[in-house]
């Protein structure tokens, strides 16, 4: 039986800009979407409102958040299902709060992504400016 992971991911939109994070080298280098995994005892959206503070010190409200895409990756270990969700609203000051993990927290032009966004987070953007809520990725 594969192995399934859930994720949660945050497309965090202002005045046409999206937030990224910058990985260190040894968790890739890229440039990524807030998120993380759900743990056991939370809801996808309980999962993304503690990934959004622990990860960039921002606090998010349940009711701000709405699903915005859904996607399925199958990876080397078996398969994933990341929920992402968008808002523009959000409290506190962006900050780095995981150094050991990334670089910096920036903002992008939606139509001036950095070359080296993740390949995943490249494509779930593509396909939700569709209007498609669901892909996969294989």
């Amino acid at each position: 039986m594969a192995r399934i992971t859930l994720k949660v991911r945050l497309i965090l939109y202002h005045k046409g800009k999206i937030l990224l994070l910058k990985q260190k080298r040894k968790q890739g280098g890229n440039y990524t979407l807030v998120g993380g995994t759900i743990e056991a005892d939370e809801t996808a959206i309980e999962a993304l409102i503690r990934e959004a503070e622990e990860e960039a010190g921002i606090i998010l409200k349940p009711s701000i958040l709405q699903l915005a895409h859904v996607l399925h990756k199958k990876t080397s270990n078996g398969q994933r299902m990341t929920l992402y969700f968008k808002t523009n609203k959000w409290e506190g000051i962006f900050r780095n709060n995981e150094p050991e993990k990334f670089k910096g927290v920036s903002w992008f032009s939606l139509n001036q992504l950095p070359s080296n966004l993740t390949a995943t987070v490249r494509h779930v953007i593509n396909e939700y400016r569709k209007g498609n809520s669901y892909s996969d990725f294989f």
